[in-house]
C-alpha cells in the first residue's frame, strides 16, 4: 500500500528543484537592456556638451554645462533602459538587471560626491578625469552583469580617465569628448546593432 504523503513530498522537492534551477538561470543571465541606441545619443548630446563647454568664460560656467548633459544623459539612459527592457521583456529590477544597478551606482554616487566637494571648493580641474574614471568603473562593476561590450566599453572610459588625470587640465574637456561623446556613440552604435537596440 502506498504512502499519500510521498506525493505531496516529491511535489515539494520538485517545486524546490525547480525555483533552485530558475534562480540559477537568472545569475548567469546577462542584463540585455543596456541601451544602444541609447548610448549613441548620449554621446551625441556629449559633443554638444562639450564644444559649449569650451566656449565658457569661467571654470563654474563649464561646470554647469556638465552638470545639465549629466542630467540630460541619465534621462536619455533611463528612459532608453525602460524601452529597451519593455521591447524585450528583460526585467530591469530583477536578477540581472538589479545587480547591474547594485554594482552601477556606488563609483557613480561616488562621483557625484566627489564633484560635490570640489565643485563648492572650487576647483574642477581635476574632475574629467575622476567623471571619466569613475563612470568607467561604474560600466566595469555593472558590466561584470550584461554583454561584453558594456565591460570593454567601461574599460575605455577608465583608461581615458586615467589619461586625464595625468594631463594638462587644457586636455580635460576634450578628453570628456572623446570619453562621454565618442565611447558612448561607437559602443552605442555596436551595442543597438548586434545585442537588441
Amino acid at each position: 500500500m502506498s504512502n499519500p504523503e510521498e506525493p505531496l513530498r516529491l511535489n515539494d522537492r520538485a517545486g524546490d528543484d525547480l525555483r533552485f534551477i530558475r534562480k540559477t538561470m537568472e545569475r548567469g543571465v546577462a542584463f540585455t537592456a543596456v541601451p544602444g541606441w541609447g548610448g549613441a545619443v548620449m554621446g551625441i548630446s556629449a559633443f554638444a556638451a562639450a564644444l559649449i563647454a569650451a566656449r565658457q568664460p569661467t571654470p563654474e560656467a563649464w561646470l554647469t554645462v556638465w552638470l545639465v548633459e549629466a542630467a540630460l544623459a541619465l534621462s536619455v539612459g533611463l528612459y532608453a533602459i525602460h524601452r529597451k527592457a519593455e521591447r524585450t521583456g528583460t526585467p530591469v529590477l530583477q536578477g540581472a538587471g538589479r545587480r547591474f544597478a547594485s554594482n552601477f551606482l556606488p563609483p557613480a554616487l561616488a562621483g557625484a560626491l566627489l564633484t560635490l566637494v570640489l565643485a563648492l571648493q572650487g576647483d574642477v580641474a581635476l574632475l574629467p578625469g575622476i567623471w571619466l574614471l569613475l563612470y568607467g568603473t561604474a560600466v566595469v562593476t555593472g558590466g561584470a552583469f550584461s554583454v561584453r561590450p558594456v565591460l570593454v566599453m567601461g574599460i575605455s572610459f577608465m583608461l581615458l580617465g586615467g589619461i586625464a588625470l595625468f594631463s594638462p587640465t587644457t586636455w580635460g574637456n576634450g578628453l570628456l569628448a572623446l570619453g562621454f561623446g565618442g565611447v558612448h556613440l561607437v559602443f552605442g552604435i555596436h551595442i543597438g546593432r548586434h545585442h537588441g537596440g
